[in-house]
């Protein structure tokens, strides 16, 4: 009760305090207002507003030249973790940073070689992820979680336009988290710098950026006490002891570098319809387009620890350093044609043919403790569009790698998107078919406690999607149906009775023999009620494996939440989230490799709403959040968790805030 009255100040304390600054802001309204009254009056004088800040993206730039305006909303401000994103919830180790995997069954549609480590990709900035500016003033923004807490996230952004046709600009990014428990801090450093050239003519368009990533995530090995939320004197969260205690430079970590050198150069040829010309909305679109891709990417996974494993958080065995380090670096050049029919008069959207062509080379250098090899792949890509009308489109994609190490590789797709009418709808139908070498951390591994030599099936998956939404009731829903075959995941070597000590937490990866059925049904409805809002989202997921895909057969999200605005300048929200998923297999975690696995134990823990309060507001250019997650850990439950010995984090409060600058 404490807790819930401190968090009631603070909320009190936050609202009391908007007066002062919004007569502050007023004021200084009041003084800029009448500054930009004088300068009105002059000639040429143009006042810059989100609109004529606007970004683009690599994804947006394959169908022509558009850009969107920058986002100034402060809805969902306060999902900033990745780990715990409402439509796409985590199992995790229990803290910002740690290890993390899908909850919910999330298919991975890459073919071709991939190492195999994902259990920190959610924090990784890549450059598919990189937006490209056109900003008439300088424009940056600075980003803020923490404050007052050990927990910080900082992000800053510049960017400007140096000419009409070329834009430079540059990210930083900085993260430290020193969790609940011991041993769970995390800590990294990104950044990037990027650049947008466009030719006078606007028939040349040139995409740079540079990446850095350095991700570093203590292990702990897990707490000793595994009752302990049903301990009655339960000890402060940082007073558990843990399997593994080394600290500042000993302390057992993975440590992940991921650099990467991106450059796309795309010419137009032929004839260019521009839909809102001269307008900060114009848009491009060619008749035929060549591009060329090219990518360097150097990535780094490494696990340490030296120590003796006094309290069994690894395999048997009497290393007490382990330094597994695997280094893969790639070059990839992708070559691509495009062809676009279209009518000449303003109607050309409506109807237009499209063809895409394209070839990609990656190359692939692979390197662990004692062996090292080459690989490449040559890729043939065919899309194929038509777009009727505004109303109905067809596409289809073919995706084969026809020659090098995952020869036989393939991914073909097809969808129709179709809109019945603005009242009624629109739905959208979809189906494809994978075949997928496995990922070389299947295939080979050669660590401290791991040891292993595959040659495993490709994984074939086949999917059909049936979609429906309608904007005006708040709906939308979709139905899928996966047939995957030679499905491989890691499981604990079997040990009947744990009779062999040798073979404790051991893993291997495996090739499920049967192929498994899933259906997943995804329905999200919002409600409005005047200034109150209720957002819903539901996925149901049932399959005959469902324990080997540990998967709930159910997750539910709603948020409740008032908008209102304050003092005519403010507009604000004031909500509640509740988030449940039913019992399910949970998976323990192998420390040194860094994955997820199936154990002998086949433990399903009980589940629980977990309760969120938060406001989020907007005040001029500044977006802030205030948060208290799991409040209801001070009623019930006591704690709760999601992997095998980890137990989740402590209720907990965040603040943040967001700045936009542009004049």
């Amino acid at each position: 009760m404490k807790v819930l009255l401190r968090i009631s100040l603070l909320l009190l304390c936050f609202f009391a305090l908007l007066p002062a600054l919004f007569a502050q802001e007023e004021e200084f309204s009041s003084a800029l207002d009448s500054a930009r009254a004088a300068e009105d009056s002059k000639e040429d004088t143009v006042i810059y507003t989100a609109r004529y800040i606007r970004y683009t993206t690599l994804a947006m730039m394959k169908q022509g030249t558009f850009t969107y305006q920058i986002d100034t909303l402060h809805k969902n401000f306060q999902y900033y973790n990745p780990q715990n994103q409402p439509r796409n919830p985590t199992i995790h180790l229990g803290s910002y940073g740690l290890a993390t995997r899908d909850l919910l069954f999330v298919p991975n549609k890459t073919i071709g070689f991939q190492p195999g480590f994902h259990s920190l990709e959610r924090f990784l900035y890549l450059s598919d992820s990189i937006k490209y500016y056109r900003a008439r003033a300088p424009f940056s923004e600075l980003y803020n979680v923490g404050f007052f807490f050990d927990d910080q996230i900082i992000r800053a952004k510049v960017t400007q336009n140096i000419n009409p046709r070329l834009n430079l600009g540059g990210e930083f990014h900085a993260a430290r988290a020193d969790g609940y428990y011991n041993n769970q801090r995390y800590n990294d450093i990104k950044s990037a710098l990027f650049a947008w050239y466009e030719s006078e003519n606007h028939r040349y368009n040139l995409l740079t950026n540079v990446v850095f990533n350095r991700l570093t995530s203590t292990e702990n090995g897990s707490i000793l006490n595994d009752t302990v939320f049903r301990d009655i004197d339960r000890r402060p969260s940082n007073s558990e002891p843990t399997r593994l205690v080394g600290t500042r430079d000993e302390r057992p970590r993975h440590t992940w570098r991921d650099n990467s050198l991106f450059l796309r150069q795309s010419l137009f040829v032929g004839r260019l319809d521009t839909i809102n010309a001269g307008k900060p909305e114009q848009q491009l679109l060619p008749t035929n387009r060549m591009s060329h891709s090219l990518s360097l990417r150097m990535r780094n996974f490494q696990f340490y620890k030296n120590e003796e494993d006094i309290h069994g958080a690894f395999p048997f065995g009497g290393n007490v350093l382990a330094q597994d380090t695997t280094r893969v670096s790639t070059i990839t050049n992708d070559f691509g044609y495009s062809f676009y029919l279209r009518g000449k008069s303003l109607a050309f959207i409506k109807n237009e043919v499209k063809l895409d062509l394209g070839y990609q080379h990656d190359m692939h250098w692979y390197r662990d403790r004692g062996y090292h090899t080459f690989l490449q792949n040559n890729m043939l890509k065919v899309g194929i569009g038509y777009r009727f009308s505004d109303r109905i489109s067809v596409t289809g994609n073919l995706n084969q790698i026809v020659q090098g190490a995952n020869f036989g590789d393939y991914l073909y797709e097809a969808s129709a998107d179709i809109l019945l009418s603005k009242t009624i709808g629109r739905i959208t139908m979809g189906a494809y078919t994978q075949n997928k070498s496995p990922e070389w951390l299947f295939q080979r591994v050669n660590y401290t406690y791991h040891q292993w030599m595959h040659d495993f099936a490709k994984t074939k998956t086949t999917n059909f999607s049936f979609a429906y939404e309608n904007r005006q009731l708040g709906f939308s829903g979709k139905a899928e149906y996966f047939l995957i075959a030679n499905h491989l995941y890691f499981q604990e070597v079997a040990n009947p009775n744990n009779l062999n000590a040798r073979l404790l937490r051991v893993i291997e990866p495996t090739q499920l023999g049967n192929n498994i059925n899933l259906l997943k049904l995804t329905a999200s409805q919002n409600f409005t009620f005047g200034r109150f809002h209720l957002d819903n989202h539901a996925v149901y997921q049932q399959s005959d494996y469902n324990d080997v895909l540990a998967i709930p057969q159910l997750y539910t999200w709603h948020s409740i939440y008032y908008n209102g605005l304050l003092y005519k300048i403010v507009d604000f929200n004031l909500g509640l989230d509740v988030r449940f998923n039913t019992p399910f297999r949970a998976q323990s975690y192998a420390i040194n490799i860094g994955q997820f696995y199936n154990d002998n134990v086949g433990i399903e823990f009980s589940s629980y709403p977990i309760v969120d309060v938060w406001t989020t507001a907007t005040l001029k250019r500044a977006n802030l959040f205030l948060s208290y997650n799991f409040v209801n850990q001070h009623i019930w439950p006591a704690g709760y968790y999601t992997v095998r010995r980890y137990p989740m984090g402590n209720a907990n409060l965040r603040v943040g805030i967001a700045w936009k600058f542009y004049d």
